[in-house]
């Protein structure tokens, strides 16, 4: 009964995420299907905007070689319209002149037909028909204004959507991820794509990320969407100011040329090697308020409360996966710590590997302690550092600024800032402790 029980259980947790599997392909799908029918009216929209320029452009031109043509006719035709009225006036003269002649012919008296004779030799000479040049200004001909547009007619036909680049590849090998920031590497696929060939020079790049609790089926956290990041020059770009809540980072690229965004790159899959957790608030003094991430200190009897520290911000951890979940449940029987020992544990242990995790103090912070322990060596009433098997790095402002490493009893003061920030690691099959501090410096102090 228990083994059918166990097995239909596994078919019912298969089933779960094969419906989970499903639900998500169905929303990739409609918000694919919604980002198509966004994307058609939006080259559709720029497609007819080329073309009204186009059209507008060829009327431009249209208009201009018309304008050139009809000055050109215009000047012509008042050359041709002047020599054709000084030519019809000289005409007239002539015929008046060739008829005055032939009356003066027919003059039989000798002084009458001198005199007359006479002004008809000076009136020819004065005459336009012997002043006027006999050939056009211009000619009819306007061969020079020929044209011929085949080259551009072909060059019109060829006319076709802007071919897209195509999808980089994305170098896991050069990608690092530390610190709460991942630097993502890429490459064209070919150096062509990079230069310049068929589908026009890449001009820039695209990235997207999403968080994701599994690697294979690329899967984001919840309703995780894609983040953007755009208008990147190089083909590597660092993401920064993350936070590694979340085993894996989906990361895509894609190229984009002048006017045309390729497909994207295979998704990768970045391990952030995260170590989540929480407190355990089963294990908090009763003085302290655990409140989601952050831990304050509350007298009783003392009206409000005095803020001591906001606690960790998750990060890197550096080599081994974090060990299963240890919740506030399966430590029901601990007691509370007590007495001077203001003291919250986090809900899960450490059992093998390392880890990584960081803590910020709040901005009117009075003291704090935090490190690492073994379980067995922390009663109700110790603090941290006091014991042999408890390490810590205690930070005060009460009275004067001091900073100081513990551990077995024994403290060492650091002559060092108070930090901002600190960041906890702990290999635990090494046995090595470190804790790493950011300090942000006034003006002047170095």
């Amino acid at each position: 009964m228990d083994t059918q029980k166990e097995a239909l259980r596994r078919i019912i947790s298969t089933l779960a995420n094969k419906n989970d599997e499903l639900q998500n392909f169905l929303d990739t799908v409609e918000n694919t299907l919604t980002g198509l029918q966004e994307e058609s009216c939006k080259v559709t929209s720029d497609l007819e905007a080329e073309l009204e320029q186009l059209r507008s452009a060829l009327e431009e031109k249209g208009a201009e070689l018309r304008h050139i043509l009809k000055e050109e006719k215009q000047r012509k035709e008042a050359e041709l319209q002047k020599q054709l009225s000084e030519g019809k006036s000289a005409l007239l003269s002539c015929e008046e002149l060739l008829e005055f002649a032939d009356q003066t012919l027919t003059i039989t008296n000798e002084e009458e037909f001198l005199t007359a004779a006479k002004q008809i030799k000076e009136r020819v000479t004065m005459a336009p028909a012997f002043r006027l040049t006999t050939r056009p200004a211009v000619s009819d001909n306007m061969s020079q204004f020929t044209v011929d547009f085949s080259a551009e007619r072909a060059g019109l036909q060829r006319l076709h959507f802007l071919p897209v680049p195509r999808a980089p590849e994305i170098d896991v090998s050069s990608c690092v991820v530390r610190d709460n920031a991942i630097t993502v590497a890429w490459r064209p696929l070919s150096e062509a794509d990079s230069s310049g060939d068929g589908s026009g020079p890449i001009e820039r790049y695209e990235l997207e990320y999403r968080k994701s609790n599994r690697d294979s089926s690329l899967r984001a956290t919840g309703e995780a969407c894609w983040e953007k990041m755009s208008d990147i020059r190089e083909t590597r770009v660092t993401i920064s100011g993350l936070k590694f809540d979340s085993p894996f980072v989906i990361i895509r690229v894609r190229a984009r040329n002048k006017a045309a965004a390729g497909e994207f790159s295979e998704p990768v899959a970045m391990e952030t090697r995260a170590y989540n957790f929480g407190f355990d608030a089963a294990t908090a003094h009763a003085e302290l308020k655990v409140q989601g991430d952050t831990v304050t200190w509350e007298p009783q009897g003392v009206k409000g409360h005095d803020p001591r520290l906001r606690a960790k911000e998750n990060r890197s951890s550096r080599s081994a996966t974090p060990s299963p979940n240890k919740t506030a449940a399966s430590r029901a029987g601990r007691d509370r710590f007590a007495g001077e020992s203001y003291t919250v544990l986090g809900d899960q242990e450490m059992i093998g590997g390392s880890y990584y995790w960081e803590l910020r103090p709040l901005a009117d912070w009075k003291s704090f302690s935090v490190g690492v322990a073994y379980r067995a060596s922390l009663g109700r009433f110790d603090q941290l550092g006091k014991s042999a098997g408890s390490w810590c790095l205690y930070a005060t402002q009460w009275l004067q600024s001091s900073l100081a490493a513990k551990h077995n009893n024994r403290a060492k003061a650091l002559d060092w800032p108070l930090p901002q920030r600190i960041g906890i690691y702990c290999d635990y099959d090494s046995g090595t402790k470190e804790i790493l501090l950011w300090f942000c410096f006034s003006p002047g102090v170095r």
